[in-house]
């Protein structure tokens, strides 16, 4: 088990509204990392793009029990 800051089950939550609350979420938490439950089956796919895009950095994921393990880029980074 990775050790994460902060734990968010987003459940059922679909990819839209997802990554919108994930952004606003790791925007305050720089340099920490988020363990993520996300059960939309969109997620697999999305939540790398999303990090590979922005710069967050994907440090573990478990796509059959959808959990990802994210770390926040550091405030003033740029993606």
């Amino acid at each position: 088990m990775m050790d994460y800051d902060v734990a968010w089950d987003a459940g059922e939550i679909g990819c839209g509204e997802l990554l919108l609350k994930l952004r606003v979420r790791l925007r305050d938490m720089p340099g920490q990392v988020i363990r993520l439950t996300a059960r939309d089956r969109g997620a697999i796919e999305d939540i790398p793009s999303y990090c590979r895009i922005t710069g967050h950095r994907l440090l573990q994921a478990d796509p059959e029990q959808g959990v990802f393990f994210i770390r926040a880029k550091s405030a003033g980074a740029s993606a």
